[in-house]
Order: C-alpha cells, then sequence, then structure tokens
C-alpha cells in the first residue's frame, strides 16, 4: 500500500473515532458454573450513526491492559478506533469489560496475570452474545466476535469446537465470525493440536511479535485450515505487538517480561494497521452485512 494512501486510510480512523458516543449497558456473563452466580459485567455499545436497526453487531474483548486507561479514565484508543471504524460501515459494537466488575487491573505480566479470570472471558463474550440477542436494535444471526492479545486469546478460546464459553445446550445463533488480533495462547501446546472452529475467523499477527509469536499461531491455523476449518491468517512482517495501535511509539515493556525472559514489544505499524483495516473491514462486510 502506497504511504498516502497508509496515511488517508489512518487520518480517516482519527477523524471518525472523535465524532462517536457509548451507551453504557450491564448484563450478565455465562460464567455462572456449580451453583455460583454469574459475573454482572460492563459494557459500552456503540451505534452506528443514523441506524435505527436492526444491524450486525460486533462484540469486543480488550487486551491485558484491560478496556478502561488507568490514565485518562477512558476507554482505550485502539477500542475506540475500531468502534468507529465499524460503526461507518453500519456495523454496531459492543466493548465486554470483563476487569473492572471483576475489580481487576491489567493481568500482562507473569506476577498479575489471573488464569481463572483468563479462562472466564469466553463466557464473557457469550453473555455478551445472548444480552445482544434480546435487542430489537440487533439483528440476532449476524453478531461478530472480535479480540486483541488476551482477548484475542479468548477469541481463541470462545469459537473453538470445544468452546469455554459456549454453553452444551445453547440454543440461539452462534457468532458469524470472528477476528483475532495476536491472539494469546495460539498455539498447540495451550490449544491443542486438534483445535478448530467452524466459525469463521481471521487472525491478524506481526510477524516480529515476541509477545504472542507469529510462527507457532500460524501452525495452528494451518492445521486447522488442513481439516476443513475457515480460517484466515496473515502476517505481517516487521511488525509488533499492539501493530494497529493508533500512534503507539515503539518501545519495550520490562515490566511485563515473561517467564521465559522474554520483553514484550509493542507499538503501532501504519502499513499493517492500514491493511489490517482493509481486511477486517472487508471480512465483516462479508460475513455480516451480506
Amino acid at each position: 500500500m502506497r504511504p498516502l494512501a497508509i496515511f488517508c486510510v489512518l487520518v480517516l480512523a482519527m477523524i471518525s473515532t472523535a465524532a462517536i458516543a457509548e451507551e453504557k449497558v450491564r448484563f450478565p456473563s455465562l460464567d455462572g458454573r456449580n451453583g455460583e452466580p454469574p459475573t454482572e459485567l460492563d459494557g459500552y455499545l456503540f451505534r452506528p450513526e443514523r441506524a435505527d436497526g436492526p444491524f450486525p453487531t460486533v462484540v469486543f474483548q480488550h487486551g491485558c491492559g484491560g478496556l478502561i486507561s488507568t490514565r485518562s479514565h477512558r476507554i482505550m484508543s485502539r477500542e475506540r478506533d475500531w468502534a468507529a471504524r465499524l460503526n461507518a460501515h453500519g456495523i454496531g459494537v459492543l466493548m465486554v469489560d470483563s476487569f473492572s466488575p471483576r475489580d481487576s487491573g491489567e493481568m500482562c505480566s507473569p506476577r498479575t496475570f489471573k488464569d481463572w479470570l483468563y479462562r472466564r472471558r469466553p463466557a464473557d463474550a457469550y453473555g455478551a452474545l445472548v444480552y445482544l440477542q434480546k435487542q430489537s436494535f440487533v439483528i440476532p444471526d449476524r453478531i461478530g466476535l472480535m479480540g486483541w492479545s488476551n482477548g484475542g486469546g479468548s477469541v481463541l478460546y470462545a469459537v473453538g469446537r470445544r468452546s469455554l464459553g459456549r454453553p452444551a445446550d445453547f440454543a440461539g445463533p452462534d457468532f458469524r465470525a470472528a477476528v483475532a488480533f495476536y491472539p494469546g495462547s495460539c498455539s498447540e501446546r495451550r490449544l491443542g493440536a486438534d483445535w478448530a472452529t467452524t466459525i469463521p475467523l481471521l487472525i491478524l499477527v506481526g510477524e516480529s511479535d515476541v509477545w504472542t509469536p507469529a510462527a507457532p499461531c500460524q501452525q495452528v491455523a494451518d492445521q486447522a485450515t488442513a481439516h476443513g476449518a475457515p480460517v484466515e491468517f496473515h502476517g505481517y512482517p516487521g511488525a509488533y505487538h499492539d501493530f494497529d495501535w493508533p500512534g503507539l511509539k515503539r518501545r519495550e515493556l520490562t515490566s511485563y517480561t515473561t517467564r521465559d525472559g522474554v520483553v514484550p514489544i509493542t507499538g503501532e505499524d501504519p502499513a499493517a494497521h492500514a491493511d489490517a483495516i482493509q481486511r477486517v473491514e472487508a471480512f465483516f462486510s462479508r460475513h455480516l452485512l451480506h
């Protein structure tokens, strides 16, 4: 993609982001198991401008840093940017805050990571799906799922054939399509060599990402497609973690050093970001709008 085209795509995204407004909603997760009450989740609904509905909608699952910035106390700019892009195409967005209702801060380091919470996030996604399917302004069988990093891993666990979030007696329409950006747990070691899905899935990863590496994730995608799963994988040469985060300068996150001693590197890659915008828009247009 030419530099001018990249600039135009990203500027349009930032302009549209400034204009959107959210509506805070509450709904239960489907994490109530073994007699435990379900967690009441916070959600932020972004409706397409000049659209009364019904319209297709995408559920967002945030990364390990949470949905709400601890500095600005606003929704993270990456998620707002993507909501604006989808809203511009007539697609609604419901962002799920999995951390605040559980009194959890970030869980990006080995010290702060909570496996029990991570494994409940697919149930949060399905709680959002059930909530949306009850809303008159949503097309109930045209709901997508999209997540980043920790939330991307949740997407994989949610849409997998042996879903951690989908109840065995789930009767409603399932997610129509899903997108996972640089997903955590994307390896045969974490997902299993036989991981598969029947839900169309797009995976986008930076090939220089040392936090959620591309190679084992591509291996998962390749084996899934070899067995007929509708999985698309695309890697971006030279791109790091958070390559689609608007304006994020490249930096090393030493405080999030992994147990293996890997120092995560994050930062926007404008070319990869612009290409991802086009791929995601085309993917959801194909599966949610037509």
